[in-house]
C-alpha cells in the first residue's frame, strides 16, 4: 500500500495571535486595510492583529461592530464612531455595521458575496505569505464564460483562470473544476480565494502543472421539479447542479477551451458545501474525474455504508488505489469539532488502506485561509 500523507501541523503557529493581550498602537504603526476601498484609512489593521474600524454616522444613537464578535462603537464630537477588535486571526474575515438595529456594510470596505449578501470584509496578513501575494510574476487571466443551462432553463456563468501564455500556443491543458461554499458564488473564489494570484506563483515557481480552473455557480434549480416543504428544493438542487456539470459544464469546457480532456487530466474540488458537491460529484463519476478535494466539507461515507456508497467505490482499497490518482481532504485544526466529518473519513480512508492526502490548516477555521492553503497544498499534486 501506498503511504498515506498526513500534512497536520502545529496550530500554535498562528493560535497565538487570538490570545495576545492588546497593546497601544499608533497610525504610524497601523495600515489601512488591503480590503478598504483605494485611498482609504479605516478599518484600520493594527501591529497586534486588532482593528480599528470607523463609521460616518453624526445622527446615529447606537452603532456596533460586528466582526466574529460585538463590538459597541463610541462616537466622538464629529459624529465618527469608533470600535478596536480583540486580535484577529490572519486571513479574511466578513463583518458588518449594526446601525440603530439596521445591519449595513460599511462604505469604506469593498464588498464581497458572502453569507448570501453583499458583505464587508478584512484582510488580516499573513507574515510569509507570498503564494497569495501578487508577485513579479508571468500572470493568467480570470475569464468570464456565459453560458445557457437546458438544465436550468437559465444563463449561467462560471470563471475560467487561464495559465500564463495560454492566447501564444496551441498547447492543451489538465482542468480543475473548484467550487465555492454556501452563502457565496461563483466570484469568490476569484475574489476572496485569490486562485489567480495563487496558481501564478504555484506555477511561475514550478510548483504545479499549468491548468485551467473552473469556477461555477454552486446552485442550480430544475424548474421541472416541484418545492416541497422545508426547503427540499434546495436540496433537489445538489443533484441538479450534479447535472449541470457533468452534462454541460464539462463538454462546455472542453468545446470551448484547449483541454486534454480525459479523467487522469480533470480535478474537482471545493470547499465547505462545495466540498461535499465536488466529492459527492467525484465518488459518483470516476469516469470523469481521477482527483477528487473536499476542504472543510465531504461527502459523508459512514461505516455502515461503506462498502455500498457509490457503487461499492470504498469496498475494495487496491481498486479505489488503482483509480483515483489524487484523494484531498483538509480543514482548519480551529473547526476539527463543527467538521469533525471530515477527520472521521480521514480515519475510515486510513483503516480501509486508501491512499489519501490530509492536510490540517493550522490556527484556521471555517475561513478563507484554510481554503486558500488547501488549495495552495492540493494544486501542486495535480496532474504528475
Amino acid at each position: 500500500m501506498k503511504s498515506i500523507y498526513t500534512l497536520a501541523l502545529s496550530a500554535l503557529l498562528l493560535t497565538g495571535c487570538a490570545q495576545k493581550t492588546s497593546q497601544k498602537n499608533t497610525e504610524a504603526e497601523s495600515k489601512p486595510a488591503t480590503t478598504n476601498i483605494l485611498g482609504i484609512s479605516y478599518p484600520m489593521v493594527n501591529p497586534d492583529l486588532t482593528v480599528t474600524v470607523r463609521v460616518n454616522a453624526p445622527t446615529a444613537d447606537s452603532v456596533t461592530l460586528d466582526l466574529m464578535k460585538k463590538y459597541p462603537m463610541t462616537k466622538n464630537a464629529d459624529g465618527i464612531w469608533e470600535a478596536t477588535t480583540e486580535p484577529q486571526v490572519v486571513g479574511f474575515h466578513y463583518y458588518f455595521i449594526d446601525v440603530d438595529g439596521a445591519y449595513v456594510s460599511d462604505p469604506s470596505s469593498e464588498l464581497f458575496f458572502g453569507c448570501g449578501l453583499m458583505a464587508s470584509g478584512v484582510e488580516i496578513p499573513e507574515e510569509g505569505a507570498e503564494y497569495s501575494l501578487e508577485q513579479q510574476v508571468p500572470c493568467g487571466e480570470l475569464r468570464t464564460q456565459m453560458y445557457y443551462s437546458n438544465i436550468t432553463q437559465a444563463w449561467r456563468r462560471c470563471f475560467v483562470y487561464t495559465p500564463p501564455g495560454y492566447d501564444d500556443s496551441d498547447t492543451r491543458y489538465p482542468v480543475l473544476y473548484l467550487q465555492h461554499g454556501s452563502g457565496e458564488d461563483e466570484t469568490s473564489w476569484g475574489v476572496q480565494g485569490k486562485t489567480d494570484i495563487i496558481m501564478d506563483n504555484l506555477i511561475a515557481g514550478k510548483l504545479a502543472v499549468p491548468m485551467l480552473v473552473v469556477m461555477d455557480r454552486g446552485y442550480a434549480v430544475d424548474p421541472t421539479v416541484k418545492p416541497t416543504p422545508g426547503g427540499g428544493r434546495r436540496f433537489a438542487g445538489f443533484n441538479t447542479f450534479e447535472r449541470v456539470i457533468t452534462e454541460e459544464v464539462v463538454p462546455l469546457i472542453d468545446k470551448t477551451y484547449r483541454t486534454i480532456a480525459d479523467r487522469d487530466h480533470r480535478a474537482i474540488s471545493g470547499l465547505s458545501m462545495g466540498g461535499f458537491q465536488a466529492t459527492s460529484i467525484g465518488f459518483n463519476h470516476t469516469d470523469m474525474f481521477a482527483n477528487i478535494a473536499g476542504f472543510s466539507g465531504v461527502s459523508p461515507v459512514t461505516e455502515e455504508n461503506w462498502s455500498t456508497a457509490y457503487n461499492g467505490l470504498f469496498a475494495h482499497a487496491e481498486a479505489f488505489n488503482s483509480k483515483i490518482k489524487v484523494l484531498y481532504l483538509s480543514l482548519g485544526t480551529e473547526e476539527a469539532e463543527r467538521f469533525g466529518m471530515v477527520t472521521d473519513f480521514h480515519n475510515r480512508l486510513t483503516e480501509a488502506g486508501i491512499d489519501h492526502v490530509y492536510y490540517e490548516s493550522p490556527g484556521t477555521a471555517h475561513e478563507w485561509l484554510t481554503w486558500r492553503r488547501s488549495l495552495h497544498g492540493f494544486a501542486q499534486l495535480l496532474f504528475k
